[in-house]
């Protein structure tokens, strides 16, 4: 079976091709994007295997179908980005990793958090240029703090449980509340009552159209003065406009994300010999308390290591005719 990898970085290739020794899977890397054009080109493969910027829209899914694909493998837990109306009509078969590493992700949340709040990222600046001053480096202690935690399903739950190891006091929203949070002290309620009462913020749901924008200026303007907003789910979860005027205003305090809005113009790639003519993502770089990183949180070697795995079951649960807890369809978003 020969399958088309697109968005190629070069520890895909290492985990992938580690996972697929010995099988009869054939993997052929492309660092290019997947969208309507490179979807022209794919006459000889069998499936295609996607991350979570790649162009699976009505348009992309019609020209695979043309070439005779029948599946499209996501090597992530998302799937807001294809259009599964589309697939299902062109007979096309989703699937996905619903979960490589929760532990991944929530203890980045926790890095954004600990680093802007006590300002390492600055220090470790300074010390280069042998400055060893503690000037404006005061940060404040997570203990006692209150944290809210938007969705609680793999990622939030693993979050809420770290965080209480700080002793900080958990909040929480979900429309499915974990009975196993709540006897371990999380106290969940509605989404007005979490965002007021909470000193951090951080989003772990996924997007959708209830969840499109659900930061914005009505939303922090409920927050508490200063507080931190955390998000390492999806970009699109946030207002970027109404973040920065909340931060020029001194509402919001901090914010650190690993996701944003327009990053598919943007992340997986290196610009630094470019202009970048995203004014959003400029003013927030320049921001003092604000942390950006480029949708690393799943980085690590066991989230690698298990997505790799999965992607190449769910290829051969496809190949075999095996039913898989992995498809996903129109009925997901219903």
């Amino acid at each position: 079976m020969k399958i088309a990898f697109f968005s190629a970085k070069s520890y895909d290739r290492e985990y992938f091709n580690r996972a697929n020794t010995g099988s009869d899977i054939e993997l052929d890397y492309f660092e290019s994007s997947l969208n309507p054009k490179t979807a022209k080109l794919l006459k000889d493969y069998d499936a295609v295997c996607a991350f979570v910027n790649d162009d699976l829209g009505r348009e992309t899914l019609n020209e695979l179908s043309q070439n005779g694909i029948r599946l499209v493998a996501l090597r992530c837990a998302g799937f807001n980005h294809v259009d599964l109306h589309a697939a299902e009509e062109s007979d096309i078969r989703v699937m996905r990793v619903p979960a490589y590493s929760p532990h991944a992700v929530a203890e980045h949340a926790v890095a954004l958090i600990l680093t802007l709040s006590r300002k390492t990222h600055k220090a470790y600046n300074r010390v280069r240029d042998s400055n060893f001053s503690l000037e404006r480096l005061v940060g404040f202690d997570l203990n006692r703090k209150t944290v809210g935690v938007i969705g609680t399903g793999k990622i939030g739950k693993v979050f809420a449980e770290i965080m209480m190891g700080f002793n900080c006091t958990v909040l929480a929203y979900d429309p499915y509340p974990s009975e196993e949070l709540r006897n371990k002290g999380v106290t969940y309620g509605e989404p007005d009552m979490v965002l007021q009462a909470s000193d951090i913020i951080s989003l772990h749901c996924p997007l959708t159209p209830e969840t499109h924008r659900i930061i914005n200026s009505e939303s922090l303007a409920r927050m508490k003065r200063g507080a931190m907003l955390i998000n390492t789910s999806r970009g699109k979860l946030i207002n970027t406009e109404d973040v920065i005027h909340s931060l020029r205003e001194k509402q919001l305090g901090y914010l650190g994300i690993d996701v944003y809005a327009e990053e598919e113009k943007l992340f997986f790639r290196d610009l630094s010999e470019r202009i970048i003519d995203d004014e959003s993502i400029m003013q927030l770089i320049s921001f003092p308390n604000v942390l950006i990183t480029a949708h690393q949180a799943f980085l690590t070697h066991e989230a690698l290591t298990e997505i790799a795995e999965t992607t190449l079951r769910n290829i051969q649960d496809y190949r075999d005719g095996r039913q898989s807890n992995n498809a996903v369809s129109v009925s997901h978003i219903n």
